[in-house]
């Protein structure tokens, strides 16, 4: 019983604190995803790492997001179509790290007003392994001779 609290408090201990980090970022914070924003100085000052989710919020029909590669994004290239993220309330969760590059594809967003965004994900910040101290618990035994004898016990 002890010993399943106990490895069931270990996952917690490890587990939470990665689920607690992740931060989601609402791309171009009120403004949201549009034309004529500076998404490179919304972007500057902020650490992105594997595990947080960029939402990109806008009216559904007026743009959409595309992920692009560096050079694609240099030169406002929309992939097919198909690729395009259109809800308006698109989540992405940053998986792995490295630079990753979007922009929106509805007609010269891009490239006339400057709708694209680049970042740097880093990689996941490794919560510090759990320290238990260890602590020495003293029982009491008796002999068959009835003198009281100490024991430790070390629980990790």
């Amino acid at each position: 019983m002890a010993s399943n609290l106990l490895a069931t408090l270990s996952i917690v201990l490890i587990v939470l604190p990665t689920v607690a980090m992740a931060t989601e970022y609402i791309v171009g914070d009120q403004a949201g995803w549009t034309v004529n924003f500076d998404y490179q100085a919304w972007a500057k000052d902020k650490v992105f790492r594997v595990g947080d989710k960029l939402v990109f919020k806008y009216a559904a029909g007026a743009h959409n997001v595309f992920k692009v590669n560096g050079t694609a994004f240099q030169n406002c290239e929309k992939p097919p179509l198909n690729e395009a993220l259109t809800s308006g309330d698109d989540t992405i969760v940053l998986a792995t790290p490295g630079r990753k590059w979007y922009i929106c594809g509805v007609a010269m967003h891009c490239k006339l007003a400057g709708q694209k965004l680049a970042i740097t994900v880093l990689p996941q910040v490794e919560a510090p392994a759990p320290s238990i101290a260890p602590s020495t618990h003293y029982a009491m035994t008796t002999s068959s001779s009835k003198k009281a004898k100490f024991r430790s016990t070390l629980w990790w």
